[in-house]
């Protein structure tokens, strides 16, 4: 049962790589490995955008706390000069604070240069693959395509396709049809002439020797009444040639 089991399996599976092989065409599987490639273009490219959205906004963050640190700065300058030291302190306590996210920011948004820029990169090498993939992607579709239509070209002289198979497959049989009814003519033909079969057209129990034999017998009947019609007919009923030719004739000596 095991042994049946596996040679189905293995049947099914010849029979699937075969129906698969029939129905595969590799210029849809090159299309379609370009869109899947087109798809993670698109992808990076978002992700370039993305980064470059977010070291945007950054930078902006970064101009706000550069502008609020100097307020503060000129902010303390002014207290300092009114006498008012403690709240000259205060604000460079703040800007301190201020300068410390500066800083941050700052690193940050280096990080995401970088980011964007190895990003970009990536973008435009994936790009250029991209070309280079539709560029030969093309150019083995148009083979294909070609030796395709060589293929039904040629089949189709040499009468190997499918189509012309089946036309020729049967002109043979109607040739082998033909051939058998004129040999099974000719020996019913054979058969009648011997006598070993009997004329359809020929009355019950009758041969073509009875019938010639008939034919003769008919023919003496014939003559036979036609003689007897002549001795009936009176002399009186001779024919005029008959009696001219009479008189014309010299006595006897």
């Amino acid at each position: 049962m095991s042994s049946i089991a596996d040679r189905i399996t293995t049947l099914f599976r010849i029979k699937a790589n075969k129906a698969l092989d029939e129905a595969e065409d590799p210029r849809e599987l090159l299309d379609y490995s370009y869109t899947q490639q087109m798809e993670l273009l698109g992808k990076v490219r978002r992700g370039v955008a993305d980064v470059a959205t977010s070291r945007k906004r950054v930078e902006l963050q970064t101009h706000q706390l550069q502008q609020s640190a100097d307020k503060l700065q000129t902010q303390a300058q002014r207290a300092l000069a009114a006498g008012r030291e403690d709240l000259a302190r205060e604000a460079l306590t703040r800007r301190t604070a201020v300068t410390s996210q500066l800083t941050d920011l700052q690193a940050q948004q280096t990080s995401l240069q970088a980011e964007e820029d190895k990003l970009a990169l990536a973008s435009q090498r994936l790009q250029g693959k991209v070309d280079a993939f539709r560029t030969r992607k093309e150019t083995i579709k148009a083979t294909y395509t070609a030796a395709q239509a060589q293929t039904r070209i040629t089949e189709a002289v040499t009468g190997i396709s499918e189509e012309m198979g089946d036309v020729g497959m049967a002109m043979q049989r109607a040739q082998d049809k033909t051939e058998q009814l004129q040999a099974r003519a000719g020996a019913l033909d054979e058969l009648i002439s011997s006598g070993a079969l009997d004329d359809a057209t020929l009355p019950a129990g009758r041969d073509d020797i009875q019938a010639e034999l008939e034919a003769i017998t008919a023919g003496t009947d014939v003559d036979r009444e036609l003689a007897r019609m002549k001795a009936q007919l009176p002399s009186s009923a001779t024919p005029p040639a008959v009696e001219n030719r009479s008189q014309n004739r010299p006595p006897e000596q």
